[in-house]
């Protein structure tokens, strides 16, 4: 890509046709996107009222059809109060789902003991199963809590029940979703009766929603007060869920929005997002009610005929910019052929190329006398240039082998400074405090106490054991120190479990309060053939590596074996090796923390210890409380 980019500005033909190619797409893209914009915008309005006019037309088709079940119920309700005997209730609630073929049923029920010789409870309901009609008196059952009933009592006046599941004990129940309307009566005297509620089913008004669909994938959603589904294509959300259910404010802020303003009786259309797709939404309220209706419809669907229309009108688009970029480039290019060529060639020479040939040409014109010029020019620095490169050739060679030996010894002088730093400082902390006791213990014998002795001992035996430890290690990093250890106990026979003992004796001396378990799987017979000095050092740095740099509360030492290795298992709760360490901890004289006490020699040691014994050392990554090292040895054959 860069190189095409480069390609295109040192040519002049090419600017020239890339030049008019922009101003012509910028045209284009100008004029086309306006165009698209507004054409976007008059889809979008036409597909509002689109929706909008189907909506409308959905909600008084069902208002429509709710005000049939509504004049069904008050016109016959002066008939009920007129004749209200126990055995004229049946016929009248017969009468009204006979004669309306929009109802599903019709219940009246009476307050208690309204009719004292049938007990509490006298309830009469019809109802529509296919093409006929059933009747009776139900049995005795508690209606009085039942939405239907309840919500018309406690107004006192007729109202719409949001929809419910008929699951009543009677024997007739209707097994369905049903929406009610619900009317109060009362007899000759003003006092109330009883409840008169003739029952729609919900299965009605989801096919009237259903027969009007502007659009392949849109839907209608009906919800009540409280934002319950009352139609959804999803039947599972149908009166269980609400339109907030789950409903996160931040995700799904637009549906929550949209919500709230179906609850609220508002009428408009907005913009939402239905599981990742764009919708556009138009709602309305339904008269009467405290309902709402909405018509769903993705933007895809509204937008289809004119996403079509982008797939003609962008090939067209990009047929054009071909066409107005190959007739530009054939004028252009024949027209500054004969300097572009020059130029390429005058470019290789600038760049080094010196060999590139300028040709004679025997033209008066401006381009030939240039082409001329050139051309002399270019033979005289082939010559002088041949020369200047060997001469810088032979200078390059000089400098690079100066610089690398330059480097070489900056490089072991600030190892060599840093090393005699580290030593100086690690070994001046213990003499130090060793001196200084020595002068406590010469000058103040006489007036410490036994406990005070004891201690400044401790503290000068302790930081005497540092001082031989950093001089052991020392010594033993040196080629002399490693030959003469190695050839005088290469082949010493070592009980695992015993070598393991004495680490753990051997740490303790330096850290008498660690707690350092022991666990072992082999038989204290198990011996193996090795340098038992190279062992035993690298055992104890691990032990005093691990009590150091932790707790010192959670260490173990684990002896094992396999078939044909001895296995030695160091690990603590430590803090562990960072992980911009781990390719050089066993580097010499590289330590985490400068500030720290030691050389930087341990974990090498062990490292070179374990690989002359014929061993490995690893540090397990899968352990994470803090470190844990295996050592493994071969076994050889068993004596």
């Amino acid at each position: 890509m860069k190189s095409l980019l480069r390609y295109i500005r040192q040519s002049l033909a090419h600017k020239l046709t890339i030049t008019v190619l922009i101003l012509s797409i910028a045209v284009f893209v100008v004029v086309l996107g306006l165009l698209y914009l507004q054409s976007r915008y008059m889809v979008k309005q036409m597909a509002v009222n689109k929706a909008t006019s189907a909506l409308n037309v959905t909600a008084q088709q069902i208002v429509k059809y709710m005000s049939t079940i509504e004049t069904a119920t008050n016109s016959n309700a002066w008939l009920i109060e007129t004749y209200l005997q126990p055995d004229s209730l049946l016929n009248l609630s017969r009468r009204i789902v006979m004669l309306n073929a929009h109802t599903n049923g019709c219940s009246i029920n009476m307050e208690p003991d309204y009719f004292p010789q049938y007990g509490r409870y006298f309830s009469v309901y019809t109802i529509r199963e296919g093409d006929s009609l059933i009747s009776a008196k139900e049995a005795e059952y508690d209606y009085f809590e039942k939405v239907w009933y309840k919500n018309a009592a406690q107004q006192q006046k007729a109202c719409w029940v949001e929809p419910f599941y008929d699951d009543s004990e009677n024997s007739l129940a209707a097994k369905k979703m049903l929406i009610s309307y619900s009317k109060p009566l009362y007899d000759r005297k003003g006092k109330f009766a009883g409840i008169l509620s003739t029952d729609l089913a919900l299965d009605n008004l989801n096919a009237i929603a259903k027969a009007q669909k502007p659009y392949p994938n849109s839907y209608f959603i009906m919800i009540g007060e409280g934002g319950h589904y009352f139609i959804h294509p999803d039947t599972t959300k149908l009166y269980h869920q609400t339109i907030f259910s789950e409903r996160r404010p931040r995700e799904h802020s637009d549906i929550i929005t949209l919500g709230y303003e179906m609850t609220t009786g508002k009428t408009d259309a907005m913009k939402i997002d239905v599981e990742g797709k764009t919708c556009m939404a138009c709602y309305h309220t339904i008269p009467g009610t405290s309902w709402s209706i909405a018509l769903i419809t993705p933007e895809d669907d509204i937008l289809y005929d004119y996403n079509n229309l982008s797939y003609i009108v962008l090939p067209l688009l990009g047929l054009g910019m071909i066409l107005i970029l190959l007739l530009t480039r054939q004028i252009v290019t024949k027209t500054t052929s004969p300097i572009m060529l020059l130029a390429r060639q005058s470019k290789r020479i600038a760049a080094g190329d010196y060999n590139t040939e300028i040709s004679h040409v025997d033209s008066t014109y401006i381009i030939g006398r240039l082409q001329n010029s050139f051309a002399t020019m270019q033979q005289s620095l082939v010559h002088h240039i041949s020369t200047l490169q060997q001469m810088n050739e032979e200078a390059k060679h000089h400098n690079e082998e100066l610089q690398k030996a330059r480097t070489m010894a900056h490089e072991a002088y600030k190892q060599k400074m840093a090393f005699i730093q580290n030593i100086t400082h690690q070994l001046r902390t213990p003499l130090n405090i060793i001196l200084g006791f020595a002068q406590v213990l010469r000058d103040s014998l006489q007036e410490l106490h036994a406990e005070e002795v004891k201690s400044i001992t401790n503290m000068i035996d302790h930081n005497a054991k540092l001082l031989n430890r950093m001089n052991l290690m020392l010594y033993d990093s040196s080629d002399t120190g490693q030959s003469e250890e190695l050839e005088s106990h290469k082949d010493d026979i070592i009980g695992c479990n015993k070598i393991a003992s004495e680490c753990i004796e051997f740490a303790h001396s330096y850290f008498p309060e660690a707690d350092i378990n022991f666990k072992t799987t082999v038989p204290d017979t198990l011996t193996i053939k090795t340098n038992h000095l190279y062992l035993m050092r690298s055992i104890r740095e691990l032990l005093y590596n691990a009590v150091k740099y932790s707790d010192g509360k959670n260490i173990t030492l684990y002896v094992s074996q396999t078939e044909n290795q001895a296995c030695y298992t160091i690990e603590d709760t430590g803090s562990g090796i960072p992980e911009e360490y781990l390719k050089m901890m066993y580097t010499p004289f590289t330590k985490v923390n400068d500030l720290t006490e030691g050389l930087g020699l341990g974990l090498p040691l062990v490292k070179r210890h374990i690989d002359h014994l014929g061993g490995n050392i690893c540090l397990d990554s899968k352990y994470t409380k803090g470190c844990r090292f295996v050592i493994t040895l071969p076994l050889g054959e068993q004596i």
